[in-house]
């Protein structure tokens, strides 16, 4: 049952649209600019993404938000610092930006250049090597690359 305090923080965030944004910024300790709040917007809204700069700038160009590509690299390696986004490297020349913090592994489809989530517990590391003197393992990202069979 809604309290009128319920209410009124309700009206509150209907009446800023960007709110949740903001506090994930803030969150992460970024200055939430302009930018950063339309590229956010665009990031976090569509549920669970993959996503190159490229594509994230397409998304951009699309909805009308004036951001150069360079911006775009920027902002999502700063997210990705900040802890907001994972970043999956495909090879040298590729890497996607995943909005799912979640524990999890990944299919990449060769031919399409799609990339999957596979839950994390479908995947089993049975034997790590030791990490090097004074370091520590702080995740394993697997990406299990997939292609069509007859190829």
């Amino acid at each position: 049952m809604y309290t009128a305090r319920d209410a009124r923080q309700i009206a509150r965030q209907d009446a800023r649209p960007y709110s949740h944004i903001l506090d994930k910024l803030r969150g992460a300790g970024l200055r939430p600019t302009r930018q950063r709040m339309a590229l956010a917007k665009l990031l976090f809204e569509g549920g669970d993404r993959h996503l190159t700069a490229e594509m994230l700038h397409a998304d951009a160009q699309a909805a009308n938000v004036r951001v150069s590509l360079a911006t775009v690299y920027n902002t999502l390696h700063q997210f990705h610092r900040a802890g907001l986004l994972r970043e999956i490297v495909v090879d040298s020349q590729r890497s996607y930006f995943d909005t799912n913090m979640s524990d999890h592994h990944h299919f990449y489809f060769d031919r399409t250049g799609d990339l999957t989530d596979i839950p994390g517990d479908q995947v089993a590391i049975s034997v790590l090597p030791p990490a090097p003197e004074g370091m520590a393992v702080s995740r394993i990202d697997v990406v299990v690359r997939v292609r069509p069979q007859d190829d």
